[in-house]
């Protein structure tokens, strides 16, 4: 089990290098936390540390932003079903082509889609604690 604790918002990217650091060749990432719990800001730092220069910000009604990183050319799906009701609509939009295109794809709210997720799929959590610090955990 791998564990990040986040103190601040100055300590994000740091915190999203090491993070990249151990991923390996999986490349859906989903993550869990309540609303707030400060998912979509670290997905944001992630694509930064991984060369997105483009605005990044949360896909919550497109239900999926498309990012490409300037230092390899590699694409980026950030994907957000909180708004999904019903798991044909997570499929109407093609996910599971996008979850097994090869792309890096980073998934809010996976809990509404979780039957469409590949079988090595790392779940990442992220708690806020009551000092507001957010702990960042992961197999």
């Amino acid at each position: 089990m791998h564990t990040i604790k986040i103190n601040n918002l100055e300590e994000i990217r740091k915190a999203a290098k090491e993070f990249i650091q151990t991923m390996d060749d999986r490349t859906v990432y989903a993550f869990d936390g309540k609303m707030g719990a400060g998912k979509t800001t670290f997905i944001k730092a992630l694509c930064e540390e991984l060369g997105v220069t483009d605005v990044i910000n949360s896909p919550t009604f497109a239900i999926i932003n498309e990012y490409r990183s300037d230092t390899t050319g590699e694409l980026i799906y950030h994907f957000d079903f909180y708004r999904i009701n019903k798991l044909s609509e997570a499929e109407d939009i093609g996910t599971e082509d996008y979850f097994y295109s090869g792309a890096l794809c980073f998934i809010e709210w996976p809990e509404k889609i979780e039957e469409l997720l590949p079988g090595d799929t790392v779940f990442v959590s992220i708690k806020e604690n009551e000092d507001n610090s957010r702990t960042v955990s992961w197999e």
